[in-house]
C-alpha cells in the first residue's frame, strides 16, 4: 500500500476509512502531538470532509473530477505528483480545516477560544467602529497550520510546493471574509455603525480557489540543482524559484497527465462513461460545454439514456402522527460519454500498423 505522507492523504483516511501501517493517521498524530489537539480532532475531521466535498463540487464537470486517487496523492515511480490539480487539493483541504476550526471557535465549542474582540472599540473607518463578534481566524489559522503543515515532513521541492499551497488555502479563508455591521443612532439614523468580520460561505472560498487553480503558476526550477536532494544547493534553488511567487497564488511544477485516457497506474479512470450536461435549465457556460469537453474533445460520442426515477410525492400528514406519500415515477434523459465504434477501415488500418510495429 502506498505510504501516505501528506495531509490530504489523512483527509482520505478520515472520509473513506483508509488505513496503512506506514501512514500518518490522525489518531497517531493526535497521540504524539500536544494533548490539546484531541480537543480539535472532530473539527479537523469535519473540515477535511468539507474540503473533499468542495473539491468534488468544483470539478464535477471537468475531465479531472477530484477522484479518490488524487485525495491519496498517489505516487508514481516513487514520486508524489505536484500538478495543478494537486495544488488545489492541498489548498482546499487546508482551507476546510481552518474554516471549521474558526467557526467552531466563534460558536464557543472550545473552552479556550471565542470571538476575536481584540479590535473592539477602535475606529475602523469613516462612520464605523469595530465591535460585535468577529470570527477568530487567527486561532483557526494557527491550529490548522500545526495539524496540516506538520504532516509534510519532506524538505525537497515537492514539500515546499505543498506547504506553499497549504498556506494559499489558509489565506483564501481570510481573503473572502465579509464585514457585517449594525446601525446605531437616534430614530434609526445610523449615525454610527459597529462592524465585525465573518467567514463567508465555504462555497465562496471554493470558487476563489478554483479561480486560483485556473491561474496557477508553474514553478521554474533548476533541475540540476534540484537533484541535490536536501543539500544547501537544492534549498537555494527552491528559495530562488519561490522569490517571485505571491503567497496567495497556487503553484505546481509538473504537467498534468491526459485525463481523457484511463491510466490505472496513476489512478485515472478517463472520461468514458462520465455523465455530461446538455439540455438542463440554468446551466453555466462551463456546464453547457461539459459534453464537448468530456466526450467530443476526448474522442468519445455522447450517448443519450432515458432513466426512470421513483420518488416520494404528494405527501400528506395524517392525525396523529404519520406522513403518507405516493410513489411517483418520472422518466429523465441523461447524457454520457461513450466510446465511438470504429469503422472497418479504421480497424484494418490499426491491425496493419500493429503488424508493422512487430516487424
Amino acid at each position: 500500500m502506498v505510504t501516505i505522507q501528506l495531509f490530504t492523504s489523512v483527509v482520505l483516511y478520515l472520509h473513506y476509512n483508509v488505513f496503512s501501517v506506514t501512514a500518518w493517521s490522525v489518531n497517531n498524530f493526535l497521540m504524539t502531538g500536544p494533548k490539546a489537539f484531541l480537543t480539535y480532532s472532530s473539527s479537523v475531521q469535519v473540515g477535511a470532509q468539507s474540503g473533499i466535498a468542495e473539491c468534488k463540487h468544483q470539478f464535477a464537470w471537468d475531465r479531472w473530477n477530484c477522484p479518490e486517487s488524487a485525495l491519496q496523492l498517489s505516487t508514481h515511480n516513487g514520486l508524489r505528483s505536484a500538478t495543478r490539480e494537486t495544488s488545489f487539493v492541498h489548498a482546499i483541504s487546508s482551507a476546510g480545516v481552518m474554516y471549521t476550526l474558526t467557526r467552531n471557535c466563534s460558536m464557543g465549542d472550545f473552552e479556550n477560544c471565542g470571538c476575536d474582540d481584540s479590535r473592539n472599540g477602535k475606529i475602523g473607518g469613516r462612520g464605523w467602529i469595530w465591535g460585535g463578534c468577529s470570527d477568530n481566524v487567527e486561532f483557526g489559522e494557527r491550529i490548522s497550520k500545526q495539524y496540516v503543515d506538520d504532516l509534510e515532513t519532506g524538505q525537497d521541492s515537492r514539500a515546499a510546493v505543498n506547504l506553499h499551497n497549504n498556506e494559499a488555502g489558509r489565506i483564501a479563508v481570510k481573503a473572502t471574509m465579509k464585514r457585517s455591521c449594525k446601525c446605531h443612532g437616534v430614530s434609526g439614523t445610523c449615525s454610527i455603525q459597529t462592524c465585525w468580520l465573518q467567514l463567508s460561505e465555504f462555497r465562496e472560498i471554493g470558487n476563489y480557489l478554483k479561480l486560483k487553480h485556473d491561474q496557477a503558476q508553474k514553478l521554474d526550477m533548476d533541475k540540476r540543482r534540484m537533484r541535490a536532494g536536501n543539500s544547501a544547493d537544492n534549498r537555494a534553488a527552491i528559495a530562488e524559484a519561490f522569490s517571485t511567487i505571491a503567497r496567495t497564488e497556487l503553484i505546481y511544477f509538473e504537467e498534468s497527465p491526459d485525463y481523457c485516457m484511463k491510466n490505472v497506474s496513476l489512478g485515472l479512470y478517463g472520461t468514458e462513461g462520465r455523465e455530461c450536461l446538455q439540455s438542463a435549465r440554468n446551466l453555466s457556460q462551463w456546464e453547457r460545454r461539459s459534453c464537448r469537453r468530456l466526450c467530443h474533445e476526448c474522442g468519445h460520442k455522447v450517448e443519450e439514456r432515458r432513466t426512470e426515477i421513483v420518488s416520494s410525492c404528494n405527501c400528506k400528514f395524517h392525525w396523529c402522527c404519520t406522513v403518507k406519500c405516493e410513489q411517483c415515477k418520472q422518466v429523465v434523459t441523461k447524457h454520457f460519454c461513450s466510446r465511438k465504434e470504429r469503422s472497418s477501415a479504421q480497424f484494418n488500418n490499426t491491425k496493419r500498423r500493429n503488424r508493422n510495429n512487430r516487424r
